[in-house]
């Protein structure tokens, strides 16, 4: 069972590997992990998909309160968040391929950044599984290159972390 975890810390040096430490310890595999610095330029934002039970997200939750960097620790629900992932793919394509790749791109709402007369290179946000979905259908133009960011949540509604 995957769990989106969004901590607040201050932005200083040597938070991030502290907190990884914390997993790493405990042998809890992130699955995903995205650092971004908040409206407020002391304050940063990471977002972790670890997959684990209920009862170690908890636990895990509990270390991270304990570690003085760390503001604020809230769990996810499924439900109760926005989160989105970043890809860039880069395929190749052909005179013949090249409005079929197009197509696709239109229909799932991808945006092409560049074009070369042996490949397209397109990038793509929105939640992982439309990414998977995205990189699958583009699979038979054969994939030269993909770059995944990992995914990034804030919670539904006006409450905040």
């Amino acid at each position: 069972m995957k769990q989106t975890i969004s901590v607040l810390v201050e932005n200083q040096a040597g938070v991030l590997n502290r907190i990884t430490g914390l997993f790493s310890r405990r042998a809890f595999n992130i699955e995903s992990l995205a650092v971004g610095v908040t409206d407020d330029p002391t304050i940063s934002r990471i977002t972790i998909i670890v997959d684990s039970g209920n009862s170690v997200v908890e636990q895990v939750e509990k270390q991270l309160n304990k570690l003085i960097e760390v503001i604020k620790v809230r769990t996810l629900e499924d439900t109760s968040y926005i989160g989105r992932e970043l890809m860039i793919l880069k395929v190749n394509a052909n005179n013949k391929t090249r409005k079929d790749i197009m197509t696709i791109c239109e229909i799932m709402g991808a945006k092409v950044d560049d074009i070369s007369p042996t490949s397209l290179t397109m990038e793509l946000s929105d939640t992982p599984e439309r990414l998977d979905t995205f990189q699958s259908m583009m699979r038979p133009f054969s994939i030269l290159e993909v770059a995944r960011t990992g995914m990034i949540a804030v919670q539904k509604g006006g409450g905040k972390i």
